[in-house]
């Protein structure tokens, strides 16, 4: 964390600590899943702060959490994250492996295409339809090219931008505010 820069805060309020863990999921607390309520604030909330400030989850409790929860917290969040991360890197990676595949497809057939247009052209056998056939070709060709170059145009930087913003969420530190204590009298 840059000491220069205060952190950018997400703010969650929560009656006790153990909303914000799915309680379906039978790992350990450190190992637990968030709730998926708790996970899609948190990132809508992320999104819409600045990109170069690192986060601090604040979670206001209404009902203060055993000790040992409270401890483990911000390493249950951060490790949530840090996997959401490599889930995505993993995502990324195999959509990229198969733009590679696709664009050699492509080029395959696009080669292909373009000879058979070439050979249209020089026997000239459908008479007047051979710039038809020829001009067909081509495109067929170019269409087979459309996937690999969605892929490397367009698809993988929403993944990229995910795995950077899971990446974000899994450096920032998590503050407990808790009620407090009872007066005694």
């Amino acid at each position: 964390m840059n000491p220069t820069r205060e952190p950018a805060h997400i703010e969650l309020r929560l009656r006790e600590l153990a909303q914000l863990f799915n309680s379906m999921d039978p790992s350990p607390f450190i190992d637990r899943d968030l709730d998926q309520d708790a996970e899609e604030f948190i990132l809508g909330w992320a999104r819409e702060l600045p990109a170069g400030r690192e986060f601090e989850l604040v979670v206001h409790l209404a009902v203060a959490p055993p000790a040992d929860r409270a401890a483990g917290a911000e390493d249950a969040v951060r490790r949530y994250f840090a996997s959401r991360g490599e889930m995505k890197g993993r995502d990324l990676r195999q959509l990229l492996r198969r733009g590679r595949t696709s664009l050699l497809a492509g080029l395959l057939f696009l080669g292909v295409c373009y000879l058979l247009g070439l050979a249209i052209g020089r026997l000239d056998l459908l008479g007047a339809f051979s710039a038809v056939g020829k001009e067909g070709l081509a495109i067929v060709g170019w269409v087979a090219m459309w996937r690999p170059l969605e892929i490397f145009l367009y698809d993988w930087w929403p993944l990229r931008e995910e795995q950077v913003m899971f990446q974000r969420l899994a450096r920032m530190s998590v503050r407990l505010v808790q009620p407090p204590a009872p007066a005694t009298a």
